[in-house]
């Protein structure tokens, strides 16, 4: 008989979600390094990097039971990490610092980097001795490698409601299969 209910919790052997607890380290380590205590951005930046990982871990528990809410939650995470661009992009604007050009070498290297490195200590060690410009594009990067990730699983996510369908078709198959099973 097929379970109607699958166990959750596979989000952290996704990428994303690897990649955003990297965005989140950074950002907290950021924030300390380059905002003045008591600037406001600090908390903000943190809350928006942490939503974006936790609602990830959030959104795979909610959906045992809730495709609905697990695909609402993993758009949340989305929409935490771009309000967290935008910070970063304002922090080198306001500053007069240079956001990497997608095309420059600094931003081809990073992004490969980035690509292939999702060890979120290596971060951590790097941004501690790096400049605020240099760690800001670096969270930059990954933010727009986590919103393609996050719209990856979004569109897998929304192919599994379509062929499996949500908890009540999923427990009326799991009765009838019951049933049918009982009649043998």
């Amino acid at each position: 008989m097929e379970k109607f209910i699958p166990q959750q919790g596979y989000y952290r052997r996704l990428r994303v979600f690897r990649v955003t607890e990297i965005i989140y380290d950074i950002t907290y380590i950021f924030t300390r390094r380059f905002l003045s205590k008591g600037d406001r951005t600090i908390d903000q930046m943190v809350q928006a990097a942490r939503s974006g990982k936790q609602n990830i871990a959030e959104g795979s528990a909610a959906g045992t039971t809730s495709k609905e809410t697990e695909i609402k939650l993993t758009n949340v995470a989305k929409a935490s990490l771009q309000e967290l661009l935008v910070d970063y992009e304002d922090y080198l604007r306001v500053r007069e610092l240079k956001l990497w050009h997608k095309d420059s070498r600094k931003a081809l290297q990073t992004r490969r980097y980035c690509a292939t490195h999702a060890d979120s200590a290596d971060y951590r060690e790097a941004v501690k001795v790096r400049s605020d410009e240099t760690v800001a594009n670096i969270a930059i990067i990954l933010i727009h490698q986590a919103d393609v990730l996050l719209h990856r699983l979004i569109e897998r996510q929304k192919r599994d409601f379509l062929i499996n369908g949500g908890i009540r078709e999923q427990m009326t198959r799991g009765r009838i299969e019951y049933r049918n099973s009982q009649k043998k």
